[in-house]
Parts: structure tokens; sequence; C-alpha cells
């Protein structure tokens, strides 16, 4: 445990940041495994979840928390999985 205050100041913050990034890491993958299931379902509402899942990585890009290059390998991927159903 840090002693000094700007040590214990900088603990607390990088642990609000970390639950943060946890949490919008986690709604991608969700919105992920959301498109998944709908295109096993039907391509006909996979449409609409494709465009929710690469908001969500956009998102995720604009707070820093994925790698632009990262997202776009995956969009590419779920755009793919799209185009062969």
């Amino acid at each position: 445990m840090p002693n000094i205050q700007s040590a214990k100041k900088r603990v607390k913050v990088s642990e609000k940041k970390n639950l943060r990034n946890r949490m919008v890491k986690s709604g991608v993958k969700t919105s992920i495994r959301k498109f998944n299931e709908s295109l096993a379902q039907g391509a006909e509402n996979a449409g609409a979840q494709y465009v929710a899942t690469t908001s969500a990585i956009d998102k995720a890009v604009a707070k820093g928390i994925i790698h632009k290059n990262a997202a776009n390998r995956k969009k590419a991927r779920l755009a793919r999985m799209i185009a062969k159903a």
C-alpha cells in the first residue's frame, strides 16, 4: 500500500479506470456473442445486430480501450461472417 498521498490517489483512479475498461470490453464481447447468436438464428435480424456490434467496437476505440487495428480486425471478421450467411 502506498504511503504518499499522490500515490494513494493514483491507485484509486487506476482502479476506477480499470473497472470502466473491463465493463466496456465485456460489453463488446457480449455484443459479439449476441451477433453470433442472431446469425445462427437467421440473417434477417443479424444485420441490425451487426450495426450495434460495430458501434460498440467503435465506441471502445474512441475511449482508447481497444486498439484501432484490433477493432478493424474484429469488424472485418464480423463482416465476413455476415457475408457467408
